[in-house]
């Protein structure tokens, strides 16, 4: 009899050391895979079909919407996106991010002073992007941009700036 329940306690023994250690790598695996798989790129760089650049009037910003694919770490989102551009001549046109460099609020256009203003602060900024008022500490982020025949294509990255 003692035989036998040596060998049911060791039988116990050994069941609960397995169970522990399978309990144990389901844990650490997904840690382990967070920790030495690289994530899919964030950024890159691709351009972006946003609107035709013949229905843009020179010195006239417009709110445009795009849809774009965005990846999030191992996340990949398909979303809706604004951008203002603004036509400066017939071959060059800016874009610009849709948030204030404050506090990333939503600014929009005003036609009587020919101007963006960021209704949570009242930061100013000229059809450029450039501050004319305002808490707001540099201005507003411009896309990377390119015209390809009528298309307007923009970049996820900004344009560097001094």
């Amino acid at each position: 009899m003692d035989q036998q329940n040596h060998t049911r306690r060791s039988f116990y023994i050994r069941a609960t050391n397995l169970l522990g250690g399978l309990i144990g790598a389901a844990l650490a695996l997904p840690a382990a895979a967070y920790l030495l798989v690289k994530p899919k790129s964030q950024d890159t760089g691709e351009f972006i079909e946003v609107g035709d650049v013949n229905q843009l009037l020179v010195g006239k910003p417009e709110e445009v919407v795009y849809h774009r694919t965005r990846v999030d770490g191992w996340k990949k989102i398909d979303e809706k996106a604004t951008t203002w551009v603004v036509r400066t001549n017939d071959k060059t046109v800016i874009a610009l991010a849709p948030a204030c460099t404050h506090l990333g609020c939503a600014y929009h256009w005003e036609d009587e002073t020919q101007t963006f203003l960021c209704p949570c602060h009242t930061s100013v900024f000229g059809a450029d992007g450039t501050v004319i008022s305002g808490p707001a500490p540099r201005p507003l982020d411009r896309y990377v941009t390119k015209v390809a025949g009528n298309r307007l294509l923009i970049s996820s990255k900004f344009v560097e700036t001094v």
